[in-house]
């Protein structure tokens, strides 16, 4: 049974559905069972009913009436879209990092930046992308921008599907580690243009990435 001891059972039902799918731990197109899931977490099926809601407004499952629900497959145009605001916020972020950034997060990046280059040479994506997640919220944070990266957090659910696809090897994650280095170039020269510029490259890494993907894992995808 797993065990978690904060928030509603709906809420620790749903964020625990959530970490699995985006984790490819569920697979796009798999069937959920309230039942079962209820039993594994000890709570009746209403908090599991609740869950789906939850996790249906974000896309992650569909919710069929008389049919069940079903883990969403990946969409191309809805991860463009997610891709679109990541864009939209996180150049507008650090850009203001230019403007203003707290030195605290700036030497704290400098030891994500080495974590992340450190989990890729192992070939750790799950430590890997735990350190990519550290690294952008840590530049939203030094720029006084939290809140900013708080509500990219639904759309980056379904790009982080793709890239438990896309970054399956070292030659695969290295690359954003140089990324992540040319976006604090930018900043560290206080140069805003060339810090948006950066972290627009850096996002645009999924697309150049999606079409090795969706022909290794088609039924994965719409």
């Amino acid at each position: 049974m797993i065990e978690v001891t904060t928030g509603s059972a709906a809420e620790r039902v749903e964020a625990s559905l959530r970490r699995s799918i985006i984790a490819l731990d569920v697979l796009p197109g798999t069937r959920l069972s309230e039942q079962e899931i209820a039993a594994r977490h000890g709570v009746s099926r209403q908090p599991v009913r609740e869950a789906f809601i939850g996790l249906s407004r974000t896309r992650l499952v569909e919710v069929r009436p008389q049919r069940g629900t079903v883990v969403a497959k990946i969409s191309v145009p809805r991860l463009m879209q997610a891709r679109f605001v990541r864009e939209a916020i996180e150049t507008a972020v650090v850009r203001r990092a230019c403007e203003t950034f707290d030195p605290a997060s700036r030497r704290r990046i400098d030891d994500l930046v080495a974590l992340q280059a450190e989990r890729a040479g192992a070939g750790d994506h799950a430590g890997f992308q735990r350190a990519d997640t550290l690294f952008h919220a840590a530049l939203a944070e030094g720029a006084g921008c939290a809140l900013a990266w708080e509500a990219v957090q639904d759309v980056k659910a379904h790009l982080d599907r793709a890239c438990q696809l896309t970054l399956s090897d070292a030659a695969a994650m290295l690359p954003l580690v140089d990324q992540h280095r040319a976006i604090l170039a930018g900043l560290d020269a206080r140069d805003p243009e060339a810090a948006a510029a950066a972290m627009r490259h850096h996002l645009w890494e999924i697309v150049r990435a999606l079409p090795r993907a969706e022909a290794r894992y088609p039924d994965l995808f719409e």
